[in-house]
């Protein structure tokens, strides 16, 4: 098992390249949701201000 994270030497690099990876999938993941949340925030906001301007 300490061989598996040794990595043969190279676990100072394998380790953080994986965390790395990680980061940037999850980045990938939640960005797309944070920006459809805003956007339909945007069209709600938008909505609501045609409707005062036309009463």
């Amino acid at each position: 098992m300490s061989e598996f994270f040794n990595m043969g030497g190279y676990a100072m690099y394998v380790w953080p390249s994986y965390g790395l990876t990680f980061v940037i999938l999850l980045v990938h993941f939640i960005a797309p949701l944070l920006q459809r949340k805003r956007t339909l925030n945007d069209i709600a906001r938008k909505i609501r201000r045609d409707r005062r301007k036309q009463q």
